[in-house]
This record gives structure tokens, C-alpha cells and sequence, in this order.
């Protein structure tokens, strides 16, 4: 694994960041692409958010490079939950605290470790040449602490099929979440542009509508109890946009509990929190339906709520009482 670094410079000439930065480096412009949208690139002290816009002459940019990781993961004997599995595809319940795949700081131990040990120990070739050797089978991907179903692919049918469907935003997904306080009204859609916080490169943000920067989001919510000072909702998503549950609750003002990035603990539940040690957000990926890529049949798979989460909405319920 190599050291990592940094690189820092200035702009030659007028171009699109990403031309003019692989101008300015060594790195091509697939890699400088990826580092925009980690979070890595910054321009005028400013993180970028999009290898499209402009730059110009003389303008200062600063590129954070992590250390590369072995990009072919490792089998790994890791109990999984499979809710689904035929030879073209894999549905699988993941829990709270998995990563999807490995990346720097998560080498191993992720899901992607796990399927390539499941289908090797089946009498399946190996994942690795499916979609990347990175990140082999992976069309989507649900965040280390949420928990719930996400699909994996076994072919590269399978994979662009699946990809497919994603990209026209025809795959059916419903979460259900526990956020602050109860929204009003008690149904609605969020529609908010969703981009990199300048900020905070770890972050997302909701951008102005007409902004060039970032991707259009649509999450439609329904508050299905009211707790104490909470409630539990479902959010069925059109698009799927990093944090999009997340970001888009936080922008209403109603936080999903235990979010270590978006939230704030109100007062009167950070004692419940604490004494139930629920430090995740409180987000379950509770149903995902799509058309098999290769049989085309309709597909649709429920998940149940956690043990943690269901003890959460079960005592916020009786405070409420």
C-alpha cells in the first residue's frame, strides 16, 4: 500500500477541471473524476463538486491522494444473510457497521470479502471480473450504518442489466428511518439537489436548484407513528444519491437519531440513546424491487426492522404514552 499525498499547483490555461487538472499532474482524468467525487479536489480552497465546471488561468488547486489499496479484494468467511440468490444475481440483508466494499481505511472485512468467500465456497467463479476488480458485483450501495437489502451482481449481464435499471431510476426502494420531531405535513415530497459540502468533503449538502453542481434528488416521505419527540416514516426514493435520506431529512429539520453526520441529539433523547448504546443512524433499507436483468420477472423483497432499531421505536413508543 502506498504513502498517502498531495499534490498542488496551478491552473495553465481556461479548461474544465478535470482537462486541466490532468494537464497540471500526472493522473488521467478517469482518476481525477473518482477524487472529485471522494471528496479529494479542492480549487480556490473550495472543494470541487463536478469535473465539468470551468477553471481558470492561474487558479490554485490542491489534490488529496489516499493510499491505494489492494484493488482485488480477498475471500473472507463472513456470515451473510441472503434473501435472494440465483446464478446471475445475490440479494442480501446487510447489518448496521459492513461496509460494501473495500476502500482506504476498510481494506477488508466488507461485504465484498464476504460474497467473494460465498461463491467460491458454492462452486462459483469469482466475482472479481464482474463491474471491476475493485469493487466486483456492486451496481449499488447502502452506507456502512445502514442497515438492509441491496442487490449483487454474478454476471456482467446481470450487472449491466441491474445498472441499467438504476440509472433510469426504476428500481423500487423504501426505507423506513426514525428522525427529530415530527414532520409537518405528515406527508410530502423532498426535492432538493443534492452535492459535495463545500465545507465539509465528507458531507453532502442540498444545493440551489439551479446550481450546475451536484444531482437532482427526489425522496417522498409518510410518518407512520408519532413517538416521543420523533417519528417513525418510510421514504420511498425516485433517485439514489449519496446520503440522500440523510441530507434530505436533515434539510426539513428532522435529522434521522443517531446520525453522526447530520444530526443533533435533542436533549430529551440523548439519554434514551446513550442507555440503548444506539450510535447509527436510525435508517433500514426495509424493501427493493426491480426486473430480474436476465428472466425479467418482477422481483420484490422485504427486510425487517433490526433488533436495534425496532428496540428504539419500542421505547421511544412508550415515552410517548
Amino acid at each position: 500500500m502506498t504513502e498517502p499525498r498531495t499534490l498542488t499547483g496551478t491552473i495553465a490555461a481556461p479548461a474544465r477541471l478535470d482537462k486541466a487538472l490532468a494537464e497540471a499532474t500526472e493522473l488521467s482524468r478517469a482518476r481525477i473524476q473518482a477524487l472529485i467525487a471522494d471528496g479529494m479536489v479542492e480549487i480556490e480552497g473550495t472543494y470541487a463538486s463536478s469535473p465539468s465546471q470551468k477553471v481558470r488561468e492561474g487558479a490554485v488547486f490542491r489534490i488529496d491522494i489516499p493510499p491505494a489499496a489492494d484493488p482485488v479484494a480477498q475471500p473472507q468467511d463472513i456470515p451473510l444473510t441472503i434473501t435472494f440468490e440465483d446464478e446471475h444475481l445475490i440479494v442480501v440483508d446487510k447489518p448496521a457497521g459492513m461496509v460494501v466494499h473495500p476502500a482506504a481505511g476498510n481494506p477488508d472485512g466488507t461485504l465484498v470479502n464476504a460474497l467473494l468467500h460465498h461463491c467460491a465456497s458454492n462452486g462459483e467463479s469469482s466475482l472479481s471480473g464482474i463491474g471491476g476488480v475493485a469493487r466486483p458485483g456492486i451496481v449499488h450501495r447502502i452506507d456502512k450504518d445502514t442497515s438492509g437489502l441491496l442487490v449483487v451482481a454474478k454476471s456482467d449481464a446481470a450487472h449491466e442489466g441491474l445498472a441499467a435499471q438504476f440509472a433510469a431510476h426504476s428500481v423500487h426502494r423504501r426505507y423506513l428511518a426514525v428522525c427529530a420531531g415530527h414532520p409537518s405535513p405528515a406527508k410530502g415530497t423532498i426535492d432538493a439537489r443534492l452535492g459535495r459540502s463545500d465545507a465539509n468533503r465528507k458531507k453532502m449538502a442540498v444545493l440551489a436548484k439551479n446550481s450546475s453542481r451536484g444531482k437532482h434528488a427526489v425522496t417522498h416521505y409518510t410518518v407512520l407513528d408519532r413517538l416521543a419527540d420523533s417519528a417513525l416514516i418510510e421514504c420511498r426514493l425516485e433517485t439514489g444519491r449519496t446520503h440522500q435520506v440523510r441530507v434530505h431529512c436533515a434539510s426539513i429539520g428532522h435529522a434521522l437519531l443517531g446520525d453522526p453526520l447530520y444530526g443533533k441529539v435533542l436533549k430529551s433523547l440523548k439519554t434514551l440513546l446513550s442507555e440503548l448504546q444506539f450510535a447509527r443512524q436510525a435508517l433500514h433499507a426495509a424493501e427493493l424491487g426491480f426486473e430480474h436483468p436476465i428472466t425479467k420477472s418482477q422481483l420484490r423483497f422485504t427486510s425487517d426492522l433490526p433488533g436495534d432499531m425496532q428496540e428504539l421505536i419500542d421505547e421511544l413508543g412508550r415515552s410517548n404514552r
